[in-house]
Formats: C-alpha cells, structure tokens, sequence
C-alpha cells in the first residue's frame, strides 16, 4: 500500500484537501464546503472533512479506510489551545491519519509563501488574522476573536463599516458618500435604512456584508471615506507586523511577511500595493511575498514534512500543483453546507 498523507485547509468559504505520497507526488486533490468550526462547529467541521476525504481516496486509488502517515489539517477559527484540541479529538476519532497536525489555516499561508518556512503570514478575508514563526521555532499567534480581544479587519468588519458610514451619509450624522448608494445597492435595495432593516429583521444575514468588500475597494479611488476604510485596513494589517516581527528573534535576518486572503490578493491591488509601500517604510528587512500557490500547497507541505519529506518531496509536490493549475483541472466544489 501506498505510503501517503493528507491535508486539509478549510476557509470561511471552502475547504481544500490533498493526498499526496510521502514522496511529493500529487494524488488527489479535492474541495468542498467551509470547515471553520467558528461556522459549522466541530461536527459540521468532521462531516466535510470526512466527505472530501472519502473522495480523495477514491481518486487516488486508496482503501477509504487506509489512514495516511501524517494528516494537516489547517483551519480558520482554530485560534485558541482548547480549539485544537477539540478539532484533534474530533479527526482522531475518524482514524484519518496515524498522527495529526492542526492548527490556524494562517500557517497554512505561511508555509506555502515562506521559501524558508518561517517568517509572518497576515491572512485578510472574510476576517483577518497573523501568524509568526521565528528560525527558532518560536511561534506568535493572536486569539482572533474579533473586537473582545481588539480585532478589526477583513470583509466582515469592511462590509459592516461600510454600512455604517453609508448610513451616517443618508441622515447627515457622517460625511458624503458614494457608499451611500453603492452599499444597499448591492443588495438590491433602496437605501442604507432598509438594508438595516433587513440584517436586524433577519431577512438578510449579516454575514453577507461581506460581500460589500469589492464595492469599498471600487469607490477608494475616488471617495474620501471609502478610501478611509481602506486606509484603516493596511493599518491594521502592519500593526499585526509591527507586533510580530520583533518577538521571532530574526536577528537581523531578512523576514518573509506573506500576504494571503481574497482582499490582499484582489485583481484590483489597491490594498495590497499600499500595505507594500507601509511595509518597505516600516523596516526594509521585511521581505514580502505574495504568494502564487493557494494555501492547501502550505498545508501539504506541512504534512509531508512531518512525515520526513525532504526538500526534493517538497518541489514535488508544488510542481504537482502548479501542473494541475496549469491545466485548469481545479477540483469541482461541492454543494454540501
């Protein structure tokens, strides 16, 4: 029997998981539904990952029961100890592997743009997140657990922010804006007042904010507010730098600062070309990497390491994606919620 792992990044949106030998060869590579216990709880979490797997196997031609060497399973919403013990317990319990590996689906970030495998990874999404790792192995992590523990960033606070501003627009309270309209347009509604009204009669989710994204990064160029939003967010996202770098203990080294997630790797580059400008003013031994390979590669390579994978196993295996890429033959998401 083949010698394999598995590995898993799980979003706020999809997951994504592989099996791949322990020499770096790709078997299958499989996507479905959003995993982070935060959205789906541990139960929830368990059926997609057990779901995907079961299809990965089948595609590379394993037994559904064989359990791979190593599986990683990286994830949002495991931000906190208890976090990773319950998702362990959890996969564990459905002998995917014979030892797991979890943690923060950031790790996952950094290890696929890190060439060294250690530095800072800021994820901005649906939500916003950093991770550090120093050449020691020192780790920094942040509980990410919104405002309560003084989070603020990503598409969910820039959707409600946008809401908010737009709102302030209509009854005079805040300055003009084109957010004024743009934002219940979005949604197909008349004004701020009735897309509040929606979120607070429960006919629309207020997780769909999100969605509001792309409309402040469109009217940055030219709106003043909107343009402040995003300011605040590049903010943000070198305020997570600033606090991480000096506790890895680089000495001096240059530090890899990977930038990861849909707002910092939108088309448009509005927000990722300002955090670079910060970035470079900040401290010119940080390094920036936006990364060509999605997170699941990070994963996978996490996985393979822990099985012994060897640097070559490693090119192996991003070779294996970037093939895949190469030829549009992504994995078909599945429907499962």
């Amino acid at each position: 029997m083949t010698a394999h792992v598995i590995a898993a990044d799980g979003g706020n949106s999809k997951t994504d998981l592989v099996i791949a030998t322990a020499t770096g060869e790709l078997l299958a590579w499989s996507r479905g539904a959003r995993s982070s216990p935060d959205h789906v709880g541990i139960a929830g979490m368990t059926a997609v990952i057990e779901e995907l797997a079961t299809r990965a196997l089948r595609e590379a031609g394993l037994e559904p029961t064989s359990p791979a060497e190593v599986g990683a399973f990286m994830l949002a919403g495991v931000d906190l100890e208890g976090d990773e013990e319950g998702v362990r317990s959890a996969l564990h319990a459905r002998g995917l592997a014979h030892r797991l590996v979890v943690g923060n689906d950031t790790f996952a970030v950094l290890r696929a743009g890190s060439a060294n495998g250690w530095g800072i990874a800021v994820t901005c999404g649906a939500g916003i997140n950093c991770v550090g790792l120093g050449p020691d192995g020192t780790a920094v992590r942040y509980p990410a657990l919104g405002e309560i523990t003084g989070d603020w960033g990503g598409g969910g606070d820039l959707g409600r922010a946008a809401l908010s501003a737009a709102a302030r627009s209509a009854d005079g309270r805040g300055p003009r804006t084109v957010l004024e309209r743009a934002v219940p347009a979005a949604f197909g509604l008349p004004d701020p007042l009735a897309l509040a009204t929606a979120i607070h009669q429960g006919t629309l989710r207020e997780e769909r904010l999100v969605e509001l994204a792309p409309v402040v990064i469109d009217a940055a160029g030219d709106d003043a507010v909107a343009a402040g939003l995003l300011d605040r967010l590049a903010a943000e996202i070198l305020a997570f730098v600033r606090a991480t770098a000096p506790r890895l203990h680089a000495n001096g080294a240059p530090v890899d600062v990977v930038l990861g997630g849909g707002l910092l790797q939108a088309p448009s580059g509005r927000l990722r070309d300002d955090v670079l400008r910060r970035l470079a003013a900040l401290d010119p031994t940080l390094r920036p990497v936006v990364p060509d390979d999605p997170p699941i590669v990070g994963a996978a390579l996490l996985a393979l390491e822990a099985a012994g994978g060897d640097h070559a196993a490693g090119e192996r295996l991003r070779a294996g994606f970037a093939a895949r890429r190469a030829a549009g033959s992504l994995p078909p998401v599945s429907v499962r919620e």
